[in-house]
């Protein structure tokens, strides 16, 4: 058996509570700090995702988060944009992220997500 896999298996055995306490020893001993390492992501450039949105016909809206002073409004526009009871709507935004509106029009997307940003809330608009 090779060093590296003798050390595998004796690190295999230890607890979550001792692999923190190596991980900190490690850190002081060699004068390093362990990181995630970070993953690079590729975005598209800004005219192939304004294309992408413009090709979409219909969109998904949803109420992403709202602050907790804003709620009451927040429940207001709900059940103005979704016509539900004050209960039901109340319980969609205490849900939240929780899907508004789906299959509407760009032009709907937006009056949505105006109206609960007005509102104080924050939503996504996904195309489908």
């Amino acid at each position: 058996m090779s060093k590296v896999e003798e050390l595998v298996e004796s690190l295999s055995v230890l607890t979550v509570l001792e692999m923190s306490e190596l991980k900190t020893a490690l850190e002081d001993k060699w004068g390093v700090k362990a990181a995630a390492a970070a993953v690079a992501v590729v975005a598209p450039a800004a005219g192939e995702q304004a294309e992408s949105v413009e090709e979409s016909t219909e969109f998904e809206v949803t109420l992403v988060e709202f602050p907790a002073p804003k709620k009451i409004a927040i429940i207001k526009v709900v059940r103005e944009i979704t016509g539900l009871g004050l209960k039901e709507a109340k319980g969609l935004v205490e849900e939240a992220p929780k899907v508004l509106k789906d299959s509407v029009s760009k032009s709907e997307s937006e009056e949505i997500s105006k109206k609960i940003e007005d509102a104080g809330g924050k939503v996504a608009v996904k195309g489908l």
